[in-house]
């Protein structure tokens, strides 16, 4: 088994915005593996199969820099353990269009995977970024609710497409494997 995470901030006034990539790769999972979405108390949730693997798709409700509780909560409810969670999330310093995964690390301040971290009590788990890119001078907390430049648009529904495919190389193949297709 399987939970894929995706970050962002619930309801419509965040629904465009840079900092919901994490939202909407959920989504497009969600269509992929037929996997109906439903509203639960912290976060709406999917179930669907790849291959023989059952996948659990979350989004926290719980605003992103809390999203640690509702993951905590399904990994627990679930019995899954941390080595089979995949956080898919936006970043700054990653330019629009691209997606990089990484096996661990820290949250390199950003404070949804922080709170996972800080929730489950370890750095251990497969992270799936999308890049938003950083402009200068606009503070990092304005520049991630805002929504993305028309001309970003392309790129960024690409790199929402390919953090999908990573997701489910991931889940098929492995994530070193994934590491290889897709950080370039």
């Amino acid at each position: 088994m399987w939970v894929v995470t995706g970050l962002g901030n619930p309801g419509r006034r965040y629904r465009g915005t840079r900092h919901n990539v994490g939202f909407r790769v959920i989504d497009v999972l969600s269509e992929r593996l037929d996997a109906g979405l439903s509203e639960k108390r912290k976060y709406v949730k999917g179930e669907g199969l790849y291959g023989d693997e059952l996948v659990v798709l979350i989004k926290p409700l719980t605003f992103m820099n809390l999203s640690g509780a509702a993951v905590r909560e399904v990994l627990r409810r679930r019995r899954c353990s941390h080595e089979n969670l995949i956080v898919v999330h936006d970043d700054l310093d990653i330019p629009v269009g691209r997606i990089k995964i990484k096996k661990k690390g820290s949250s390199g301040g950003h404070r949804g995977v922080q709170s996972i971290i800080d929730h489950i009590g370890t750095e251990e788990f497969i992270r799936v970024k999308v890049g938003i890119g950083r402009p200068p001078g606009v503070p990092p907390e304005v520049y991630v609710l805002g929504p993305f430049r028309p001309e970003e648009r392309e790129a960024v529904e690409g790199a929402i497409k390919s953090a999908a495919d990573a997701v489910l190389t991931i889940i098929e193949k492995g994530v070193d494997r994934a590491m290889t297709e897709y950080n370039r």
